[in-house]
């Protein structure tokens, strides 16, 4: 499909359909999901899964997949890019030079080396950007809720209140789940250092727009780099709108931070990989919502058994397994919260009476076969 699809229209294209690839515009509901009953796994061809009312696929036995290392250099260059762009006004440059003026001066123009750059968030993301600034001779200090080892010589902040407070430039690097709405609010906005930059790369939600817009106005924000939006426009080349057109020293880019060539080719390979271990083996390595297994192949058949993790599941399965006289030759399960996955091989086809009596048990959400002959 060439863009994003929406509620009914969504649904109405997945009718038949057992696997589902989308990007960050496509939103699957508990509504879509519920009303398409042969959806097996969903694949995001992106960082976040947000879109995706996961919660729900879990509840359908639908593993879900997604690429969270496969565009992280992609992002940090972009960041690194804006940074100095920002240092050196390169956009408001280029803007009177294709206007015609020519203005050299070196008024409010600075190199980052000696700089500080404080990063809000240091998962996979901001942690390489730490690498990568260190590199450029800034002095990085950051910012998570978990414990995570520093790399280099970035040092941890105790408080988000002490980063923003020394920080030239603050980088964005959170997830995309609810409780990050409105995080960086017009109060963080304030106590940031007089002058300092502000890069938005990773939720369009985290950041109070008109906050920073204000900020930006008054002169306390010296710059800011904005890739992502509150609302943004579903496809390309629709309108675009956002309350910091038009403010100087201000980049604003469409979502593009992992859109490079090498990205979305690994993106590609790495996603389409998973979609297709999950089909032909079962396979859930990696997967955001159902435990992990994978195994190398046995048997004739192989049967995938989603269930509640609740004590004496897997006796039953093996229970029914045995009166229906099958032979059990590799056996594998993994539980992840209030799930619980059972991949078995057996030395026959699955009947339908046997998927049907595992089917029936109270603690079942999705049993599907693999056959190998």
């Amino acid at each position: 499909m060439a863009g994003a699809l929406d509620g009914a229209e969504l649904i109405e294209a997945l009718q038949g359909m057992d696997i589902l690839g989308i990007r960050s515009r496509t939103y699957v509901t508990d509504e879509v999901i519920k009303a398409c009953p042969q959806l097996s796994t969903v694949g995001a061809f992106c960082i976040g899964t947000n879109q995706i009312d996961v919660g729900s696929a879990t509840s359908h036995g639908i593993p879900v997949f997604n690429a969270p290392f496969s565009n992280t250099r992609s992002v940090v260059e972009l960041v690194i890019a804006e940074i100095i762009a920002l240092a050196r006004h390169l956009t408001d440059q280029n803007s009177k030079m294709q206007a015609g003026i020519w203005m050299k001066s070196a008024t409010g123009a600075h190199e980052v080396r000696g700089r500080t750059l404080g990063i809000v968030g240091y998962g996979n993301i901001g942690s390489q950007l730490s690498v990568l600034a260190e590199s450029l001779g800034m002095r990085v200090v950051f910012y998570d809720i978990a414990d995570k080892l520093a790399l280099g010589n970035a040092v941890r902040c105790e408080t988000l209140d002490e980063l923003l407070k020394i920080s030239d430039v603050v980088s964005l690097h959170v997830d995309g789940r609810e409780s990050n709405t409105g995080f960086f609010t017009r109060d963080m906005i304030e106590a940031m250092k007089p002058r300092a930059f502000l890069m938005n790369l990773c939720r369009g939600i985290v950041v109070d727009m008109d906050a920073l817009k204000d900020g930006l106005e008054s002169g306390h924000i010296a710059g800011a780099a904005i890739d992502v939006f509150p609302q943004e426009p579903a496809n390309s080349g629709d309108e675009f709108s956002s309350v910091l057109q038009g403010i100087d020293n201000v980049i604003l880019t469409p979502h593009i931070g992992g859109s490079t060539l090498e990205a979305q080719e690994d993106i590609g390979r790495f996603v389409a990989g998973k979609l297709l271990d999950y089909s032909h083996f079962g396979a859930t390595a990696m997967s955001v919502n159902t435990p992990g297994v994978q195994m190398d192949a046995s048997g004739i058949s192989r049967i995938l058994h989603h269930h509640a993790n609740v004590p004496g599941v897997l006796a039953k399965v093996n229970t029914i397994y045995s009166d229906h006289g099958v032979n059990v030759e590799t056996q594998q399960l993994a539980t992840k919260g209030s799930v619980g996955y059972a991949v078995t091989d057996i030395d026959s086809l699955a009947s339908d009476d046997l998927i049907h009596e595992l089917e029936n048990l109270p603690e079942t959400i999705r049993v599907s076969h693999i056959s190998r002959v």
